[in-house]
């Protein structure tokens, strides 16, 4: 495993032979040579952190921090590492920090045929980190000879001095965010708290808190309004410090539409986000989100796809593309690319509580149930599973077995935060237009960002003609 030993012939680039075309890259998790397994978050921090210096030149497609993760340790060959990810050439190297200073070892390699183009080790005081990154991201360009705009020249040069225990505690956060947990999230803010505490001008700190809060928020794990206006506060932090912070953007974009259904403004600031950093998946993931809510359903469809080529194997990528789809009225290519997820993610709940939408939405009740009971199980009892649950057994006939699940979403919410909408959800599957109705009433004053699908999702297709269900639409401010 580690590094593969490799000679180092850097014939052929240096001699005047034509470089391949390199359009897209994957670098592959740098090693810790620290041998120490408390360094592990640094190492991969450092990983995130070069691929999102890269990810912001347009002319290069740079393959996003979980699809590459999949690759720590394994001792595939790289030819076909970059084949899984659709790549020209990969990045690998080596980080390993000690008294005060970090040393990166990196090399770029062409993937088909393989062949070393460059290799170079640099070490800096672990204050100039930030600007070591910058030198690794910039020199791989250069080898590469892609064209930079002057904003990427820009973007790569700027670097300031970093306190180093900042950059370890908002490096320490992006692992546990990673993670997609109530818990992690939870310590990544603690982290991102202390990066700030450190490092009072630290906008990226800020986007980390700023991207918490809001992930809290619409996974549902904290009330909307306990979480998202400190997320906001956040995004604007970061923003006031550094302008072109695409991530800052992004968290800002989804706070205006499922938080503030302020649908142009959203808009705005997501099409900000990616045109700073188009290499950024979870912008383009989020968008698709937005432009799905909207019914523009091919222009959704087509943003879910850059999502995919830039982080391919991440699990809540192609689940929400999954999802997407059917949104989009085509259960059977949803259900295929969910099995497909699965495939790869056996235990990821999101994906069996996707998969299980389209085979109720074809009566296929059975199948429906079983997948929603697996992402309970899977999850620990996620009140939006609950209430898949209890709405799959209401529409099957089940009514009894359905009810209980009310009872189910009643004590969850005396020990932490349920969403209105939940409660909604099960009602809908026992057809009880008048509860559906107030329940979302009270997920609208809520400001639950679930609602921002009424207008696509085929659950309420049986309200539509009630003018209580079209006023509520009325309320979310849809722009035509």
């Amino acid at each position: 495993g580690g590094l593969r030993e490799r000679v180092l012939t850097l014939v052929g680039a240096r001699h005047g032979v034509p470089l391949p075309k390199i359009e897209s890259l994957a670098v592959l998790p740098l090693e810790n040579l620290s041998r120490d397994p408390e360094q592990e978050y640094f190492a991969d921090g450092m990983t995130e952190e070069l691929i999102a210096n890269l990810g912001k030149v347009g002319a290069l497609r740079v393959i996003s921090r979980q699809s590459v993760m999949r690759y720590k340790r394994s001792e595939k060959p790289l030819p076909e590492i970059a084949r899984e990810l659709n790549v020209d050439a990969v990045v690998e190297g080596a980080v390993a920090r000690s008294g005060g200073r970090v040393r990166i070892t990196a090399q770029l390699i062409q993937a088909n045929p393989e062949k070393n183009l460059w290799a170079e080790t640099y070490e800096r005081d672990l204050r100039d980190v930030l600007a070591l990154q910058g030198e690794v991201a910039r020199a791989i360009v250069q080898e590469i000879r892609v064209k930079l705009t002057p904003q990427e020249q820009v973007h790569l040069a700027t670097t300031r001095p970093l306190n180093p225990e900042a950059h370890e505690a908002y490096l320490m956060g992006r692992y546990f965010w990673n993670k997609r947990t109530e818990e992690g999230f939870s310590k990544s803010i603690e982290c991102f708290q202390r990066a700030i505490q450190k490092e009072p001008d630290y906008a990226l700190a800020y986007a980390g808190l700023a991207d918490s809060y809001v992930v809290l928020g619409s996974f549902g794990f904290r009330s909307p309004q306990e979480v998202m206006p400190k997320g906001k506060a956040a995004a604007l932090k970061a923003l006031a410090i550094d302008e072109t912070l695409a991530e800052a953007h992004a968290s800002l974009a989804m706070l205006k539409i499922d938080y503030e259904y302020d649908w142009l403004e959203a808009e705005r600031e997501f099409q900000r986000a990616i045109e700073l950093n188009p290499g950024y998946a979870s912008a383009h993931q989020w968008y698709s989100q937005y432009l799905m809510a909207r019914g523009r359903t091919a222009e959704s469809l087509a943003e879910n796809q850059r999502a995919l080529d830039l982080d391919p194997l991440s699990p809540i990528m192609n689940s929400i593309y999954g999802w997407h789809l059917y949104f989009a009225g085509h259960d059977d290519e949803a259900i295929a690319q969910l099995r497909k997820t699965l495939e790869v993610n056996p235990d990821f709940p999101p994906a069996y509580f996707y998969l299980g939408l389209p085979y109720e939405h074809k009566g296929i009740y059975k199948e429906a149930i079983a997948k929603f009971e697996k992402a309970l199980q899977l999850s620990g009892g996620g009140p939006i599973y609950v209430s898949a649950l209890g709405h799959a057994l209401g529409v099957a006939g089940r009514r009894t077995a359905a009810q209980r699940y009310l009872v189910v979403l009643e004590d969850l919410s005396r020990r932490s935060y349920v969403s209105p909408y939940d409660f909604a959800v099960v009602h809908a599957g026992l057809d009880h237009k008048d509860l559906v109705i107030a329940w979302l009433g009270k997920a609208y004053e809520d400001h639950s960002f679930r609602l921002i699908y009424l207008k696509v999702d085929p659950m309420f297709d049986p309200l539509r003609s009630d003018p209580r269900f079209q006023d509520l639409l009325r309320r979310m401010n849809f722009p035509p």
